[in-house]
């Protein structure tokens, strides 16, 4: 219990500053405006630490590196803090693989929040149609590529689900890769 309230506590909040800076690196990568309000609200919970990094790390081309490193920095600090709240019981040396895993963890869970959020509301005949072209140009990259290969049954569109199962097939990798990382750092 003594470590599972901090750790619990250390996923939601790396969770929210690390995805927005995620999101963030996604919205740039792909040119989604930022005027609207979940555009100001991820550069107000992400520009404390982004816009420090921006300084000494450019961006290569459309890819915002500074937003990433951000993300990877926040989730190495929840690392450290659980390694020193279990008395160091891990090789520090792993911690950077550690963390690089628990980013792509973490990047996994936003594409598919941002799917299942996507699905729902392409369901919903009267949603919002500013929420719902935000959610679908962020999703349509991901969607895109598998909408060839996946037929619509009955008019629904199912290459949601096929990308949110794919993700998940990644999720399961990543969380063997973790636990060797664990395994081979003690």
């Amino acid at each position: 219990m003594l470590y599972q309230i901090p750790s619990f506590l250390l996923d939601v909040i790396v969770g929210l500053l690390g995805g927005a800076c995620l999101l963030r690196l996604y919205m740039q990568y792909h040119r989604v405006p930022f005027g609207n309000p979940l555009g100001r609200f991820i550069f107000a919970v992400s520009d404390w630490i982004v816009l420090p990094l921006r300084r000494v790390i450019p961006p290569v081309r459309r890819w915002d590196l500074a937003s990433a490193i951000a993300a990877w920095l926040l989730v190495l600090a929840k690392f450290v803090l659980l390694a020193l709240l279990l008395g160091g019981a891990i090789r520090w040396s792993v911690l950077p693989l550690v963390s690089l895993i628990g980013l792509l963890q973490l990047a996994v869970s936003g594409l598919t929040a941002l799917l299942i959020v996507y699905a729902v509301l392409s369901w919903v005949p009267n949603a919002s149609s500013m929420l719902l072209d935000l959610i679908g140009r962020l999703a349509n990259p991901l969607v895109r590529p598998l909408r060839r290969f996946v037929p619509e049954l009955g008019g629904v569109d199912l290459s949601p689900m096929v990308a949110i199962v794919l993700l998940q097939v990644v999720a399961i990798v990543l969380a063997n890769l973790m636990t060797q990382a664990f395994v081979f750092g003690r």
